[in-house]
């Protein structure tokens, strides 16, 4: 009889540095798959900015303005922490290459999927997006700070109020990308032991409702205060001092 399958969702933050605490977690976890929360044309777009930045730069002038502007406030709250947007993403898929472990993008097409967003969004919803959007990009490190604090705290009431507020993008940037990601592991998961998804911390309450209502799988999840609050190991010099010393001798 086939051993029940552990599905582990690992909710990370795109402006965060994470690529420790991620490792450590792979580690530990040693899944056969990992799925990440990326297409294909944003996994290009993240591995080419170091090469050839301006290529990026002319297809970010061509998306969405929605998509622009998330873009602009996710690099600028990235540089306060130290890293680039999206590189929690990159850190799991070089796991995965360096490990020899199978890597699936498992999200919608970004670019597509705020395109149609916006045409099914009312034009209330619209004109408030932009005026929080654009102030969103003036937002301090230390309202985020306090923000995911209270989201940590309040998260169903913190999505109603998305819901309220933006129903389209509730809809289409967390339900239906919820569906979406859980069919893609759903259909990975077969056969396997050990699977994890790396995702956008928001997605692991839906998702993990979801799988556990359609799979008898066991669903564990890391979340991203778990993975903030990681500290290394102590390195043990002892070791490392008795090497040296018997050598000395020699």
């Amino acid at each position: 009889m086939k051993a029940i399958t552990t599905i582990t969702l690992i909710g990370t933050g795109h402006v965060f540095n994470l690529a420790e605490a991620l490792e450590d977690a792979l580690d530990r976890i040693s899944p056969e798959t990992i799925c990440v929360e990326l297409d294909a044309q944003r996994y290009q777009a993240l591995i080419t900015r170091k090469t050839n930045p301006q290529a990026v730069e002319k297809a970010r002038k061509n998306a969405p303005y929605i998509y622009r502007l998330l873009g602009d406030f996710q690099d600028n709250m990235a540089q306060e922490y130290g890293v680039k947007a999206g590189d929690e993403m990159l850190s799991a898929v070089t796991y995965g290459q360096s490990n020899q472990i199978p890597v699936h993008f498992i999200d919608k097409n970004a670019q597509h999927l705020f395109s149609n967003m916006l045409k099914q969004m009312s034009l209330k919803e619209k004109i408030s997006l932009f005026f929080s959007g654009f102030a969103g990009l003036f937002v301090s490190k230390k309202k985020v700070e306090a923000e995911l604090s209270n989201i940590d705290t309040n998260f169903d009431s913190y999505l109603e109020q998305i819901s309220e507020k933006y129903p389209t993008i509730k809809r289409v940037l967390i339900d239906e990308r919820n569906e979406h990601m859980v069919n893609h592991i759903m259909r990975l998961s077969e056969n396997l032991d050990r699977l994890v998804a790396v995702l956008g911390d928001g997605h692991l309450p839906g998702m993990q409702k979801i799988l556990e209502e359609k799979t008898d799988h066991t669903i564990d999840t890391i979340r991203l205060k778990e993975l903030r609050a990681y500290t290394p190991a102590p390195k043990d010099v002892s070791t490392a001092s008795f090497s040296i010393n018997y050598q000395d001798y020699q």
